[in-house]
């Protein structure tokens, strides 16, 4: 495990699956860490078992200022902001083009494209005033693979590959490790959603072939090391052996 003692992450969609488990991984590598979610009863929970390395920020990642806030709270509770794991994100709607709801299209970019830009944005002045910092963000197989009645997700996700991309090249002789984790799919309530709706091949696939969301928050955790760095303004795809192997999952 690395060792992350005296720095602090935020964490957001932190209230369950990856994004609390991401909270415990960093706690447990030494790392304060702030919980952001819409669900401050969850996140409070969570960070009460961590103890006062831990503080929870009632957040929507489509408000901007609220955005502002959690890295405000990381800043004004531990002095400063290291690591920012951009995780809030939502699958619906499930639907095809013809039929889909406009309104909640729109809504999921709200969260999975604008949120990662507001997460991103907030935290680079800090970031760059102490020197660095490492942003990483879920990304997804469906930003480079269409899939059936996945159209607002497979378009944030590929947003958000090439948010990195381009946060990369613009800040990278700045200290700012620019990284996304494609963790292929997680046993997460999002799974869920999916099986229920029956549409295209991943409704099909059994739980048990999906990753616990502790083995992607390990690799978070490890993406914070010097060994990610040859992936910096990449994608760290977690779905082959070789890779598991050298993360330890």
């Amino acid at each position: 495990m690395i060792e992350l003692s005296g720095r602090t992450a935020l964490i957001t969609g932190a209230s369950g699956g990856i994004g609390a488990a991401a909270a415990y991984a960093f706690a447990e590598a030494g790392a304060n860490v702030v919980l952001a979610a819409r669900s401050l009863k969850k996140t409070e929970a969570i960070a009460k078992e961590i103890g006062e390395t831990a503080r929870a920020v009632q957040c929507d990642v489509s408000n901007e200022n609220d955005v502002i806030s959690a890295v405000t709270t990381a800043v004004d509770q531990f002095g400063g902001l290291d690591i920012l794991i951009n995780n809030a994100g939502v699958i619906e709607p499930i639907d095809r083009l013809e039929i889909v709801d406009s309104v909640s299209w729109g809504t999921l970019i709200d969260i999975n494209v604008k949120g990662v830009f507001y997460g991103i944005k907030a935290a680079l002045p800090v970031m760059k005033s102490a020197g660095g910092g490492t942003i990483i963000s879920i990304g997804s197989g469906a930003a480079r693979s269409a899939l059936e009645a996945w159209s607002a997700y497979c378009a944030s996700k590929a947003a958000v590959h090439h948010l990195h991309a381009v946060l990369h090249k613009e800040e990278g002789e700045n200290g700012i490790r620019s990284l996304v984790n494609s963790p292929g799919t997680v046993a997460t309530n999002m799974q869920g959603a999916i099986r229920t709706s029956g549409i295209n091949p991943v409704s099909q696939i059994p739980w048990e072939n999906h990753i616990p969301p502790e083995w992607v928050a390990k690799t978070l955790v490890w993406m914070c090391g010097p060994d990610a760095d040859a992936y910096l303004g990449e994608v760290v795809a977690l779905r082959g052996d070789e890779l598991r192997n050298v993360i330890g999952v």
